[in-house]
């Protein structure tokens, strides 16, 4: 369903488990930058009703996903550890094109939104299916779900803001360059690294 390229390989698992409180962390800081993502598409795209209306319930959403890995990290004796630079965001940044537009941004904005979500998603779900920890093990199988819904939700808002733009040609290029990106990540006890 997501599309995605190139799977996370399960033993990621084992690296993250030996560093719980070093995933949740950045776990935390990834729903909070999550929230921030929506409240900056709101910023710059305010006449846009619909994607407004479903980006303050993202924010929201998100905020309350930070909330829950917060007490999740209280719950285990852990301290919030100070918010982590995320690489993999940071290259996938890159491939969003300037000059062709406010809508091509926009959709490609989006698109970039969908892939973070949809690469989280598969994270989630690897976790889920791998994870020692039963109590983590429902809450990442909770939180894949609702990536997955993310990550439908910008594909959704792409083709709708801009249907005179190729959104499927788009994702084709965003997916094949994810894939290469991904290959360096997989070997840190993050949820993209």
């Amino acid at each position: 369903m997501l599309g995605l390229q190139l799977p996370t390989d399960p033993r990621w698992v084992k690296l993250v488990q030996s560093n719980i409180s070093e995933i949740l962390t950045d776990h935390a800081w990834c729903e909070q930058k999550a929230a921030t993502n929506a409240i900056s598409i709101v910023v710059h795209n305010s006449e846009q009703e619909e994607l407004v209306t479903d980006m303050l319930s993202l924010a929201k959403e998100e905020l309350e996903h930070f909330e829950m890995v917060h007490n999740i990290i209280k719950e285990k004796g852990f301290v919030l550890g100070r918010e982590r630079k995320d690489s993999y965001v940071n290259e996938l940044a890159k491939f969003m094109q300037k000059g062709r537009g406010r809508k091509f941004s926009l959709v490609d904005r989006l698109l970039f939104s969908a892939m973070i979500e949809a690469r989280s998603c598969e994270r989630f779900k690897v976790l889920a299916d791998n994870i020692d920890d039963e109590k983590l093990a429902d809450f990442y199988r909770e939180l894949m779900i609702s990536e997955a819904g993310h990550y439908t939700m910008f594909l959704k808002h792409a083709k709708r803001v801009a249907p005179e733009i190729d959104v499927d040609k788009r994702w084709k290029e965003w997916l094949e360059f994810e894939a290469i990106v991904i290959q360096n990540y997989g070997k840190d006890e993050t949820v993209h690294g």
